[in-house]
């Protein structure tokens, strides 16, 4: 079978599916015009998040069999299209949640230990130890919003620290696990100090957090989102860290992001909540790398290609 790569991986992906007799083409570079003309030649393509593969693109792919995306997210992908002509899609959540869990988690306790500012604060020549004094996880109720395998790699990592309890809102059942307990979103909202975000982009978690969720918050809390930007208002998380009813907040996406993450910048350079965000002392910001990790990188494709490999009757030896 030939798989056109649309975005760089591990090279343990084109190694492993060439060592299982698929024939790897490279487009790294191409255009999504120049790749839509011969798009017909492949029956696979592995995309990370370069460009969508839209009903157009998929109608135009008339011998595609699969789609490797290479991480959790599947919103570039028209699923409803796929499913009409009978593409298999794969993707790799458990390849990066261990990841996404931990730079959560070091968001936390880098936020309650004001550990970025104490650092710069050295720097400049302070020595400020009042100033720096930080909080405990010990007592704390977190709440999360998403209980994939996301939320639920967050919420391993926060046992053995003490804290209250750990609950979680999703819109499926759960069944009871011992690391965390599922609530309704009232609850979330009546209890929780600290506030983590796993969900998907969908339109009921787009703009998610937003004045009205922010105001029925009943404690002053603290925002992670690990998850994706759009389901941040931001213009109301900005309103509630100046009103102290958000505490702090910790940001691996934004709700400005695009598939040319570097152009966010020059694109919002006169948007005032965005200039808040960068000099806010009260906010930790990272450029979407939660889950890109050295680890997870070799583990997504490691996943992504014994899946493939898998439903398509080859064998693959596990090199990871």
């Amino acid at each position: 079978m030939h798989v056109l790569h649309v975005d760089e991986n591990h090279p343990l992906l084109l190694d492993n599916l060439a060592q299982a007799g698929f024939k790897n083409t490279l487009a790294y570079k191409d255009s999504k015009e120049e790749i839509l003309k011969r798009i017909d030649q492949f029956e696979g393509v592995i995309i990370r998040s370069r460009f969508p593969l839209d009903a157009a693109f998929l109608d135009r792919a008339t011998n595609l069999k699969f789609i490797g995306r290479v991480g959790a997210g599947v919103e570039n992908i028209d699923l409803a299209k796929a499913d009409e002509k009978g593409i298999q899609l794969f993707a790799a959540p458990l390849g990066n949640s261990n990841a996404v869990g931990e730079h959560a988690l070091g968001m936390l306790l880098s936020l309650f230990n004001k550990l970025q500012l104490s650092n710069q604060s050295i720097r400049q020549g302070n020595w400020l130890r009042e100033e720096h004094r930080g909080l405990e996880l010990e007592g704390k109720t977190i709440g999360i919003i998403g209980y994939g395998t996301m939320g639920k790699s967050f919420a391993k990592k926060l046992q053995g620290f003490d804290v209250k309890q750990v609950i979680y809102y999703d819109i499926l059942p759960m069944e009871e696990d011992g690391i965390a307990t599922q609530v309704s979103l009232e609850e979330i909202q009546a209890t929780a100090d600290v506030l983590s975000l796993h969900t998907p982009q969908t339109p009921l978690t787009a703009g998610m957090i937003n004045t009205k969720f922010i105001n029925q918050m009943k404690h002053n809390f603290w925002l992670l989102n690990t998850a994706r930007g759009s389901a941040v208002v931001t213009d109301a998380l900005v309103a509630g860290l100046k009103n102290n009813k958000v505490l702090g907040a910790g940001l691996d996406v934004l709700e400005y992001e695009s598939s040319s993450f570097e152009n966010i910048f020059k694109a919002q350079k006169d948007n005032p909540s965005f200039s808040y965000l960068l000099g806010s002392e009260k906010v930790i910001l990272s450029p979407h790398v939660a889950g890109w990790t050295v680890e997870s990188h070799s583990k997504l494709a490691q996943i992504i290609s014994e899946k493939i490999c898998s439903a398509f009757g080859t064998n693959l030896k596990n090199k990871s």
